[in-house]
């Protein structure tokens, strides 16, 4: 895959406040959104990486990372605790089977991973060093706080995330599952102690779960330039529409998560979603991604697929522009 130069920039998000852009990759114009406070950019979707190693094995992995290439995807989303450390395995061999390391935006997660569990110096030096030698790399771009431990003070997480900082193996950081008044505190910290400050948020965020982010995260993430990582961006597959009766939960590898969403209020939304895809001649699932586009500071929803083909629907929510009344009737169906 060749990088070409660049095209021009798009206003796509104006509440951003920052210029997005346009590269032309295999003849496909790409849009790249900027990560506030950094110099990373990205493509306004993530390709998740919790299923590989799960349900999507290494050639279905290749696959689906080659198509989201495809469509000029830059931006990779993983964690050292996602099938054992399996997915950060293929992903690196396929970075380096592909030879296009230079061209990605590779973000993982340490806290989580058996062998080094936890936000200590120790255990985030370890977890780092691992990811890299699984990744195949010599840096990672986004590193994510995938736990929040009280009983670690905040200056020792923020001092051993800046030491690997500053020596090159993480480019910047941020928060993966904490609250609001955790991030205020961290930025303080960071403040006090003259280091590197995150610059993203990740928590669990679209239309059958909003009122955590929405009533805390979401003011938190502006005040403090954030740039919001939604996860879970389709409610584990149930914004896709494929799941409207008990048959079909039964049927899903994820019935555990999915089940909880089929009730009134999940298929009240299903109906609004019907309804602005038919209008838009697209799918509820690129509806619901172009939905959590247009909020406020949202950069890049992490997005999981178990086939190559799902990632078409992420390639087309980017484009979708939803007019003010489908976005209110979004917004009210999912209140």
């Amino acid at each position: 895959m060749k990088r070409h130069e660049q095209v021009g920039t798009v206003s796509l998000t104006p509440s951003l406040g920052t210029n997005e852009t346009a590269v032309v990759i295999d003849g496909i114009v790409s849009v790249r959104r900027p990560i506030p406070n950094s110099e990373l950019r990205v493509f306004p979707i993530a390709i998740g990486g919790n299923v590989f190693g799960w349900t999507a094995d290494a050639q279905e992995a290749e696959r689906i990372l080659d198509r989201y290439a495809h469509f000029g995807g830059n931006f990779i989303d993983t964690a050292d605790s996602y099938a054992g450390g399996r997915s950060e395995i293929m992903i690196g061999n396929w970075m380096r089977f592909r030879r296009n390391r230079d061209d990605l935006v590779v973000a993982t997660k340490v806290g989580k991973g058996p062998d080094h569990p936890g936000v200590t110096t120790r255990a985030i030096s370890a977890a780092v060093e691992d990811s890299l030698r699984r990744l195949r790399t010599d840096r990672i771009d986004l590193l994510y706080l995938h736990v929040d431990d009280p009983e670690v003070p905040f200056e020792q997480t923020l001092l051993a995330v800046d030491e690997l900082i500053r020596a090159g193996k993480v480019r910047a950081f941020g928060a993966s599952d904490h609250a609001g008044n955790r991030l205020v505190e961290a930025r303080i910290a960071s403040a006090q102690l003259g280091v590197a400050r995150m610059v993203a948020v990740q928590n669990q965020y679209n239309l059958m779960h909003r009122r955590e982010h929405e009533q805390e995260v979401a003011r938190v993430a502006r005040d403090l330039e954030l740039a919001v990582m939604p996860r879970f961006a389709l409610a584990s597959g149930f914004l896709t529409g494929k799941y409207r009766t008990r048959g079909d939960v039964a049927r899903s590898e994820r019935r555990g998560e999915i089940a909880e969403y089929l009730t009134r209020s999940g298929l009240r939304v299903l109906a609004a979603l019907d309804k602005v895809a038919s209008e838009q001649e697209s799918t509820p699932a690129a509806v619901s991604l172009a939905w959590l586009l247009s909020k406020p500071n949202v950069v890049a929803p992490v997005v999981s697929a178990s086939r190559a083909e799902h990632v078409d629907d992420f390639a087309t929510a980017t484009r979708l522009r939803l007019s003010r009344h489908q976005l209110l009737e979004l917004d009210r169906a999912s209140s």
